[in-house]
């Protein structure tokens, strides 16, 4: 089963070369972090001239370890398919060639999980697992991933998700913060839930974007990284954060990126 590219030559460079030379340069340009016992990360999917810069941080510290399993959640932006979706065999594609699915982590998932189900509808037209594709192929070479989205974030999933990973996996949570408002109420509210991030506080986390209209899209994910966190013993840290405006220049409507790491 092979799933084409959505957005490439939208969201990021169709030519290898152009792609490769973007990401590396991303890359280059942020500082190198120590090695540590990396267990989770939170990093943005917007287009990679926006959010690249932000998610290169986070992809500078997963360059040092060489993970046994990588799942990769996003948000479903496209409401197709299951409420947690895992696509189940056979390759993603990207211009930097193709992606194998780790079907044995599929396997572990699927038989432990109460929501995650096989299902290809909910990823075809999604960017947010795709774009993270193109840096672990610049930082890692081959390996296989498990692709799942979630149009169900809520605690419960979360920890499900999160207790039905199997050992030796580095969780990847694609989600962009704040959408669409002015960088300083984006920044306050942001700040304010990477605090609970940081904590590790699941609950405390979904009831402050809830009660106070954080539109971060990717809660769920950023959820199963917190819990799956915790649950290893780890902690975490922002690496970096930024907005739209920091390319664009009009900081009266942006969307907030971060990047977030979590180690042992």
């Amino acid at each position: 089963m092979r799933r084409f590219p959505a957005v490439a030559g939208l969201f990021y460079p169709s030519s290898p070369a152009e792609l490769s030379e973007i990401v590396d340069s991303f890359l280059a340009s942020v500082p190198d972090y120590p090695t540590r016992d990396y267990v989770a990360a939170i990093v943005p999917h917007a287009g990679y001239v926006y959010s690249g810069p932000i998610a290169a941080h986070a992809y500078k510290a997963l360059a040092t370890i060489r993970p046994e399993h990588i799942v990769i959640a996003g948000p479903n932006h496209t409401g197709y398919g299951a409420a947690v979706s895992v696509w189940p065999s056979g390759v993603w594609e990207t211009p930097l060639g193709d992606v194998p699915i780790d079907e044995s982590a599929v396997e572990h998932i699927l038989s432990r999980s109460s929501f995650a189900v096989a299902d290809t509808d909910a990823h075809h037209y999604e960017h947010s697992v795709e774009v993270q594709l193109p840096f672990l192929q610049r930082i890692y070479g081959d390996f296989s991933f498990v692709p799942v989205t979630m149009m169900y974030q809520a605690p419960d999933a979360a920890r499900d998700l999160a207790a039905s990973l199997p050992a030796g996996t580095l969780f990847i949570a694609s989600s962009d913060f704040s959408h669409y408002v002015p960088a300083d109420v984006g920044r306050k509210k942001d700040m304010e839930a990477i605090r609970y991030i940081l904590g590790l506080d699941v609950d405390g986390f979904y009831n402050y974007v809830v009660h106070n209209d954080v539109s971060a899209c990717g809660i769920g994910p950023i959820m199963v990284a917190m819990e799956h966190a915790r649950r290893l013993g780890a902690k975490a840290e922002l690496l970096a954060f930024g907005n739209s405006g920091d390319v664009t220049g009009d900081y009266d409507n942006v969307v907030d990126y971060a990047a977030v790491v979590f180690y042992k």
